[in-house]
């Protein structure tokens, strides 16, 4: 199921204009965590340090800068992020993205019950 929702998420972000992947840097998305504060919550490598704060790693690059998109318009509410939101331009929103989504991550499914 969750393998359909990412490819319809792939699917609806080529399709609808404001949604297609950023084309950031992920070098320069690498010198942003340090800047914009993201390291503090999500950590250098996207594994969260803090229980509520989400995993970026090698999250899909759409959803990250559609969510901090939101972040910024106020659409979607977190204090901490809301503020951090505020101080990001689309391209570093597009290279964030970039460096959290280019992180490979492994997951290994509990055993079958």
């Amino acid at each position: 199921m969750k393998s359909v929702v990412c490819r319809l998420m792939v699917v609806v972000g080529a399709l609808v204009p404001g949604l297609a992947h950023a084309e950031g840097s992920a070098a320069a998305g690498a010198q942003k965590i340090k800047t914009a504060g993201c390291i503090s919550c999500h950590g250098r490598d996207g594994l969260s340090k803090l229980p509520e704060a989400p995993n970026l790693a090698g999250q899909v690059d759409i959803y990250i800068v559609s969510s901090l998109k939101a972040y910024h318009s106020g659409e979607r509410k977190n204090e901490i992020m809301n503020t951090v939101a505020q101080t990001l331009s689309e391209g570093d929103m597009a290279d964030l993205a970039a460096y959290y989504s280019g992180i490979k991550i492994s997951v290994t499914p509990p055993p079958k019950p």
